[in-house]
């Protein structure tokens, strides 16, 4: 297998996954995708659900060996059968499926360390790259962007790691307390977080422009840990296998996910899926207020917000108006054409954006099976006291814009729908409270987790400030 940058020509030299999985982006700004996917057909998938029966180790396995070539399968096992542990996920299933009635399941995702979907990923980057950096006797400088999960599921799985650090950027101010507390307690000093001003897109996009300097990226080894490293999304591909074959009998059934989506990587993961071949049938993807990727598919117009116009809301793990994981799904839109590619972020890196409904239609949305919606605070806090009451099941912020959306259209769907849980709702407490009247559940280990000694830096959304952090920390 190997791997092209949504905005390289024709001629660039193809790479393994060994060899993009330190970079981040592309030297030329693009985000690496497989030269193909690999398409599952029956046998293949009746093997992936008996591998699933066995265990979820051994069912990523499967799937992210497909993708990683290059290591050897021994060696991989062994990285997966590390990351994928009932100590570190609490149980043997890692994603347990919650019937909430005949038809309708949460994927219970957020189990691992962090108590979000991010560590199922991230628990399993972190053992690779100590894997990738031991094999080279290198060093990596992770970079790194956050609007309240992933910072803290890569820290978490990257503390202590030998030859790494981790440089997190975060909006200041604009996470959850209990974010906040989960990233900003850790004092290991591989750690180091810097609460920006602005918002999440301003941190990605000094992330993307540290990143493309690619003197400064080659003598600090700067690498990616954000869904823009295709690791995070080939590790996160497993779960909709695993979710699949939790709810089916046999492979000529179909179901629909309804999947939160603010950076475009979870949904990404299963429109990855259903082209191998998994048997989706729709992908419902749910915004916030933060509507961008909604109104695009239902338009064909893609206009990403400015920080200003982007909202603090109630959900806000999905406060992004800008997802980086957008630009994989457009490759496969236009049919892998890097030229089109090209031309269409040249106006988004301008802060235009671009409508394919007079170009390409919505036809080729529909066949990719996505359908959407957004939900308000209102109707959030609604869908948390309904479920609530009706399955005595505490559900997150996040979690609840998915379960919004797929009952808006749940008179169109004639199979089961799979929501994707983001989070436990204990990280989002005061939204969960207000919607319950009680503070929900939060584990033990996590007691007055807000009130531990906090570390970071202050700092503008600059993309220079960042480099002389990094240039300081690392003494070069």
């Amino acid at each position: 297998m190997h791997y092209i940058s949504t905005r390289g020509q024709p001629t660039d030299t193809p790479k393994t996954f060994s060899q993009i999985l330190l970079e981040g982006l592309a030297p030329d700004g693009g985000l690496y995708l497989p030269h193909a996917y690999p398409m599952l057909g029956d046998a293949l998938l009746t093997g992936l659900r008996h591998r699933s029966s066995v265990s979820y180790a051994d069912l990523a396995c499967e799937i992210i060996g497909l993708y990683a070539t290059d290591i050897p399968r021994d060696d991989l096992n062994t990285i997966i059968k590390k990351a994928y542990t009932a100590e570190v996920f609490g149980s043997d299933d890692i994603t347990p499926i919650k019937t909430l009635k005949p038809g309708l399941h949460l994927l219970q995702c957020s189990n691992g360390p962090t108590l979000a979907f991010k560590d199922i990923a991230m628990q399993f980057l972190g053992h690779l790259f100590e894997y990738v950096l031991a094999k080279s006797g290198g060093e990596l400088n992770i970079l790194g962007a956050t609007s309240g999960d992933t910072g803290s599921s890569a820290e978490h799985a990257m503390k202590g790691k030998r030859g790494v650090r981790v440089f997190m950027l975060s909006p200041a101010g604009k996470m959850s307390p209990f974010q906040t507390a989960q990233m900003f307690s850790l004092q290991e000093p591989n750690i180091i977080n810097i609460a920006c001003e602005g918002v999440f897109d301003d941190c990605q996009d000094v992330v993307k422009a540290v990143s493309n300097d690619l003197a400064f990226k080659a003598k600090y080894n700067i690498g990616a840990v954000n869904s823009i490293n295709w690791a995070r999304i080939v590790a996160q591909v497993v779960y909709y296998f695993k979710a699949y074959f939790a709810v089916t009998k046999t492979n000529a059934e179909k179901v629909n996910f309804a999947v939160p989506s603010g950076n475009f990587g979870n949904i990404l993961a299963g429109h990855i899926a259903r082209q191998m071949g998994l048997p989706i049938d729709k992908l419902i993807l749910a915004t916030n207020e933060n509507d961008v990727l909604d109104e695009f598919f239902k338009t064909g117009k893609y206009r990403p917000r400015t920080s200003a116009e982007t909202r603090q809301t109630s959900s806000p793990s999905m406060d992004i108006s800008k997802a980086s994981n957008f630009e994989r799904f457009m490759f496969d839109i236009v049919g892998r054409d890097s030229s089109k590619i090209r031309a269409l972020w040249a106006d988004v890196d301008l802060g235009a954006g671009f409508d394919i409904s007079q170009t390409l239609g919505l036809a080729p949305l529909n066949e990719k099976g996505f359908i959407s919606g957004r939900s308000t605070h209102t109707q959030r806090l609604a869908i948390i006291k309904q479920v609530w009451d009706t399955y005595k099941v505490e559900i997150d912020t996040h979690t609840a814009d998915g379960l919004k959306v797929a009952q808006d259209h749940a008179a169109s769907i004639t199979t089961q729908v799979i929501c994707i849980e983001t989070a436990l709702p204990a990280k989002f407490e005061a939204a969960v409270t207000e919607a319950l009247g009680h503070a929900p559940h939060r584990p033990a280990s996590f007691a007055n987790i807000e009130a531990l000694p906090q570390r970071f830096i202050a700092l503008p959304a600059d993309a220079q400030a960042i480099k002389q952090v990094i240039q300081t920390t690392t003494g070069r």
